[in-house]
């Protein structure tokens, strides 16, 4: 009995907004310049985000901000998107996620803008719209990690990192269509906190959230890391589709929405 060929894969990959973009595609538009176009489209618009959105670089509009050069009501609509998404996840969280940072327990009161738990996910969310155009060819978009992925074959095989050792995964989970963020300090050290306390939480060594959208999967990750022990009891009231809480012991949690 004859079977069916794989189809092609073809990957590309660069570097923007500091971390890593790479991409997958297979079927009828994978190696053409349909993807070649759809592809570049991608990096723009990342490009983009970073000049008006990173930390790093002292001309962006976010530093501008920070610096008290621009006001907020003159900047892009893009900002002002972000900051919704990051106002409601604040209060959806009950204050540990935030974009306005507590510098540290020894600095009360002093706080600094950082839109970064919000941009990633929201930004590659956006761009992926580039390669959804590609008509009958599957994509699975990575921005340092994260996916968001569709197929209308086989579907992707997306491994989850071991937080305590990052060459090793401790699960690997068949996506179709959907997206996949995960939170934790395996890469950047101690960088996340609550934002009530400026603390780094306790009791969790990553979150990894699964639903349709990139762009909550992040966000949600994030929030639930900055609750520490509190996060598997959170994500079970939020509108996810599961979610995975590795404990500081290598203890795995699976988290279904009870909502």
């Amino acid at each position: 009995m004859p079977t069916t060929a794989a189809p092609e894969l073809r990957r590309y990959v660069a570097h923007v907004m500091g971390m890593p973009i790479s991409l997958a595609l297979r079927g009828d538009h994978a190696d053409d310049e349909h993807a070649r176009r759809a592809w570049a489209a991608v990096m723009d618009e990342l490009a983009e985000v970073d000049r008006v959105f990173s930390t790093y670089r002292p001309d962006s509009v976010v530093s501008r901000l920070g610096r008290g050069e621009l006001d907020l009501a003159d900047a892009p609509v893009e900002v002002h998107e972000v900051l919704a998404l990051a106002r409601r996840a604040e209060r959806e969280s009950g204050g540990a996620f935030s974009v306005d940072l507590p510098v540290g327990p020894t600095s009360p009161g002093v706080r600094r803008f950082d839109p970064s738990g919000v941009v990633k996910g929201w930004a590659a969310d956006r761009a992926s719209r580039h390669l959804a155009a590609l008509a009958g060819t599957d994509f699975c978009l990575s921005a340092g990690g994260d996916v968001v992925c569709r197929s209308a074959r086989q579907p992707w095989r997306i491994g989850i990192e071991d937080p305590h050792d990052p060459a090793r995964v401790v699960a690997v989970v068949p996506l179709r269509r959907g997206a996949i963020a995960t939170s934790g300090t395996a890469h950047r050290g101690a960088h996340l906190v609550d934002a009530r306390t400026g603390l780094a939480p306790e009791g969790v060594a990553s979150v990894t959230v699964f639903g349709p959208s990139l762009t909550w999967a992040d966000i949600d990750a994030t929030a639930a890391y900055a609750l520490g022990t509190g996060a598997a009891a959170w994500l079970r009231t939020r509108p996810v589709d599961s979610a995975l809480v590795v404990a500081p012991d290598g203890t795995i949690t699976t988290v279904v929405p009870t909502a």
